[in-house]
């Protein structure tokens, strides 16, 4: 993969740096379609991928949304010793494919990025996303999967509502109610999307917000006294019910539209109790098939539920460009009470 290959002159004031990377100081009194130069309030944003179209889609997308464009970029780029030119504000990455000095460089990039505070959105496919998101563990980058021109746009809106400091600190309800309105917002922008262009319905599965209320540890002795003693813990419910649960769940979708049922929360934490305790691993790639909604949304969610201290990141001892997901020790317990409270009627089912 070598330099860019886009070398324009773009006049006066206008900058190429000796990597071969696009550089462009922008202002408002340099005709139409010019933003505001670095002086100013306006988010530096840096592209980097491989497909020339690709780029001018992002380009376009980015000045329209008010931003400077620093850099552009062939993936190349970020193989360079040095780094190359500042990231900017944002970090827009497309690595479909990537192999290891790639994934290499995506790291630096992410440990660059969590460095200076830039926000960075990798777009990957369903083939490499185990490897890309083992590689991006420090900077909380955006990952999507095979992303429509509608999900870029999404996922550029939640990077300028975090780069622009715009939103106040949400509480947790919050979160996840606000991120159950950007996956309906996604929808529609999918259907927009697919009628402009006259293609298939591409409509993203509405998520469902959740709830989490742990039960307390510790109960009063019945004599009254303040001693407090701290409750048994129930251990985790047979793996084979949570399993039969799970495919009574999907087989709805056989008789129904599945979008009328998804709830990809729930049914991840169904699938990481029974691999739990089935003591077994469970990769990103397969938690966004077990989510049955697009792995796009289906990364989102497990953002969340990492943020809510309901599922953490493991590393690979043995590969550091993987990571898998488990259910925290809280999560285990709540899920333990929740089938323990279903008592000898779930047992039926197995």
């Amino acid at each position: 993969m070598g330099q860019a290959a886009r070398q324009f002159d773009y006049g006066d004031g206008d900058k190429m740096s000796p990597h071969g990377v696009e550089t462009r100081e922008r202002d408002q009194g340099r005709g139409p379609g010019r933003v505001q130069d670095r002086g100013t309030s306006a988010l530096a944003v840096s592209i980097f991928a491989d497909r020339s179209y690709l780029r001018a889609e992002m380009e376009e997308d980015a000045v329209a949304a008010g931003l400077r464009i620093a850099q552009t970029a062939e993936l190349g780029n970020l193989l360079s010793a040095d780094g190359g030119p500042a990231l900017g504000d944002l970090v827009l990455v497309d690595c479909p494919v990537i192999d290891g000095a790639e994934l290499a460089a995506l790291a630096r990039l992410d440990l660059r990025a969590a460095r200076s505070g830039s926000h960075l959105v990798v777009s990957t496919s369903i083939g490499s996303l185990d490897d890309v998101f083992g590689c991006l563990d420090q900077s909380e980058a955006q990952i999507l999967v095979t992303p429509s021109r509608a999900d870029r746009v999404i996922a550029l809106g939640r990077m300028l509502a975090r780069a622009g400091n715009r939103v106040r600190e949400l509480s947790e309800e919050d979160r996840l109610a606000l991120l159950r309105l950007t996956e309906q917002v996604g929808q529609i922008a999918q259907k927009l999307e697919a009628l402009s262009s006259s293609s298939g319905s591409g409509s993203t599965a509405q998520a469902s917000a959740f709830r989490f209320d742990a039960p307390s540890d510790e109960a009063r002795l019945e004599d009254g006294t303040d001693r407090l003693v701290r409750a048994a813990r129930p251990p985790l419910p047979d793996p084979r019910l949570v399993r039969k649960i799970i495919r009574q769940r999907q087989l709805r979708a056989r008789f129904f539209e599945g979008d009328l049922f998804a709830d990809p929360a729930w049914d991840m934490l169904l699938d990481l109790t029974a691999a739990r305790a089935e003591h077994v691993r469970v990769s990103v790639t397969s938690l966004c098939i077990a989510s049955g909604v697009p792995p796009t949304t289906a990364l989102r969610w497990i953002g969340q539920m990492i943020d809510a201290g309901l599922l953490q990141r493991v590393d690979d001892e043995t590969d550091r460009r993987r990571a898998f997901i488990t259910l925290t020790d809280k999560a285990a317990d709540a899920m333990a009470r929740y089938f323990a409270e279903l008592g000898g009627a779930a047992a039926t089912l197995i």
